[in-house]
């Protein structure tokens, strides 16, 4: 994905101009006398937490970034206003309007996200499987759609919710896309009932098959949502499912999902 900067939590002015527009307008000030921490440099803090995986009551006041409640706080408001999902909308656009987005083929797969270390936590829940992280990428692996469930969930259930969670992306004449030529999956979603399902939408099926021989070929297209995965984990925040809040956890993923996003759309500066 290219050369990272050496502090990938700073926002930059060309990342800022997207997010800015899309921020809900501030609630009424809760402390008299105390200034309100600027969105951007809470959006720093909030970024600086994702890169490094640092719990939020050790994020570094020096640096700025205001307290880790609030940039919680500005996160958990941000994420109920769909920020994240309308700059990924914003992005695959820009996306599309290069000629970037390979529609020929949809890819999808799903990685576990083990819970907090025993003990690691203030109020631990006994008993949670942890998490699954379900991607569906472009035939290149840019993210199109990402969902969390819980660790137990059978990959298959997430399929046809992942292709409805695809924004309709616009960005060329004619009406907006939104559904891939193919999908590609492994021996997890092998079930003839959504084969049946993808082709009334219009999809053609491609899914391995249970008890035949590897050597399909399949794995020559897969492996892009396999990478993608790796870019997520890539964030450390996003390798150990720490919040108990699903919501919190899902806008770090939704924020992760536009950042390498971002980071394609960089490539054609």
């Amino acid at each position: 994905m290219g050369k990272r900067q050496s502090r990938p939590w700073i926002v930059s002015d060309e990342l800022w101009s997207l997010i800015e527009p899309l921020l809900p307008e501030p609630g009424p000030k809760q402390v008299e006398g105390r200034p309100r921490v600027p969105d951007r440099q809470a959006l720093c803090g909030i970024l600086f937490v994702l890169h490094t995986g640092i719990q939020w009551e050790y994020l570094p006041q020096e640096l700025g970034f205001g307290s880790g409640m609030t940039c919680w706080r500005r996160l958990a408001a941000w994420n109920e206003a769909g920020v994240w999902d309308r700059l990924h909308a914003v992005l695959l656009t820009e996306l599309r309007s290069k000629n970037r987005l390979d529609w020929s083929r949809a890819v999808i797969d799903s990685s576990h996200v083990r819970g907090p270390p025993a003990g690691a936590q203030k109020r631990p829940q006994p008993g949670r499987p942890g998490s699954k992280h379900h991607v569906i990428t472009d035939g290149q692996g840019i993210p199109l759609a990402v969902s969390l469930t819980g660790g137990n969930r059978n990959d298959v259930t997430q399929l046809l919710p992942l292709l409805d969670k695809i924004p309709a992306v616009a960005g060329v004449v004619g009406r907006p896309r939104q559904r891939p030529d193919m999908l590609f999956t492994d021996r997890g979603y092998d079930r003839d009932k959504y084969r049946r399902l993808l082709r009334e939408r219009g999809i053609r099926p491609a899914i391995a098959e249970r008890g035949q021989p590897h050597g399909t070929g399949l794995g020559t297209f897969r492996w892009v949502v396999e990478r993608t995965i790796s870019w997520l984990h890539g964030f450390r925040r996003l390798r150990i499912r720490w919040e108990r809040r699903d919501d919190i956890h899902e806008a770090f993923l939704g924020l992760a999902v536009c950042l390498i996003t971002h980071r394609h759309v960089q490539r054609l500066c």
